[in-house]
């Protein structure tokens, strides 16, 4: 068999201050006590792909946590980036590592830090989608049927509208459009003519590899002599110097909004890009009668008069007490105390005032 899965496992921001730059949202668990994002994405792949056929793609400064959470993985399939550049340039280590291995490999791409429903539906449409794009020189994505104007996800439109992807099998895509401003997102749902992009991708490492050549030459000239270079021991000088000189891009800016050869695969499993608090405070499964989630507390919680908001204290003895807050995100860890409202725009503008250096210790 040539099917690999690759697994992006990248930083972000998301989340702070529970997620840190040295410990991002996917090496955390979503509910307390459960498995983290990234163990859940493996879990799920080794029900499709045997062990030795899983990669996970990081930059090099998550090593250690990759090998604490998965202590057993074949070193060789750990692929550590020098510089974070992107999943444009992630996605080319993986294929070009791949082919230097299997010529004839297959690749399922999908990013550590989604939350997907462990369940038949989801499995089915990857071994559909594996079928399709090992027979097909083709860009294959799972589209999901929007449920609302989302800004945070890319659309594809696809050709056919609602009526083609109604029937469940690949439809060619006309458009993709990466993070629509809100108006051009309700747009692209009152229409039925677009799905949601999953960032689940399924295809031939060569065809991703033509594709990219294509469309960001600027990133596949770089790896120009691959073939001597992988597996030599001039791999590591070779791979720091093409993250040095790659551009900082997503595959969906770099290739996705320039292919004419992407297809997608309408799917219906439960998906969850949880990339915000307003998402993450939708996909929280219990709440308390006036909407507050307090799972993440530890300690003695006194709640009154408050409703809809987000709570979260590690402090088995700290008493927490709020009284009188609606809407808010209430973020209590060793070093930091973020008390916000839980709108997307403050929150965002927030972590924007805090990127300055005099903050720099507690990214």
């Amino acid at each position: 068999m040539h099917n690999y899965c690759v697994i992006l496992a990248g930083g972000g921001s998301q989340f702070w201050p529970v997620a840190r730059e040295s410990k991002p949202k996917a090496f955390l668990s979503p509910v307390p006590g459960g498995e983290t994002l990234i163990q859940q994405t493996y879990r799920r792949a080794l029900k499709l792909f045997p062990a030795d056929k899983i990669l996970i793609v990081s930059p090099a400064r998550y090593r250690d946590l990759i090998l604490e959470q998965f202590p057993s993985i074949p070193r060789e399939n750990l692929l550590l980036e020098p510089y974070g550049r992107g999943t444009a340039t992630s996605i080319a280590f993986a294929a070009y590592t791949l082919l230097a291995r299997d010529p004839e490999a297959l690749m399922a791409i999908t990013p550590s830090d989604h939350i997907i429903r462990d369940s038949e539906p989801f499995y089915d449409t990857i071994r559909k989608a594996v079928s399709y794009a090992s027979e097909n020189d083709t860009l294959l994505t799972l589209g999901i049927i929007p449920l609302n104007p989302n800004i945070n996800f890319g659309y594809v439109q696809v050709e056919g509208g609602r009526e083609a992807y109604s029937k469940g099998v690949p439809v060619k895509a006309k458009t993709f459009t990466e993070k629509p401003s809100a108006e051009l997102a309700k747009v692209f749902v009152d229409s039925g003519e677009f799905l949601w992009n999953s960032g689940v991708f399924i295809w031939k490492a060569s065809a991703i590899r033509d594709e990219m050549h294509s469309c960001c030459p600027e990133i596949t000239n770089l790896w120009k002599g691959w073939q001597k270079v992988l597996g030599s021991p001039n791999e590591q000088q070779f791979i720091e110097r093409v993250f040095s000189d790659s551009p900082n891009t997503s595959i969906d800016y770099a290739v996705l909004e320039k292919s004419r050869n992407l297809w997608v695969l309408p799917s219906e499993f439960e998906w969850y890009d949880v990339d915000s608090f307003a998402g993450y405070y939708e996909f929280i499964p219990k709440k308390d009668a006036e909407g507050n989630a307090t799972q993440f507390v530890e300690g003695k919680l006194f709640l009154k008069e408050s409703t809809g908001n987000i709570v979260y204290s590690r402090s088995a003895g700290k008493l927490v007490a709020i009284r009188g807050l609606r809407n808010f995100v209430v973020f209590d860890t060793d070093d930091v105390l973020l008390i916000a409202p839980r709108d997307e725009d403050v929150l965002q503008d927030t972590f924007r005032e805090l990127s300055g250096p005099e903050y720099e210790e507690y990214r």
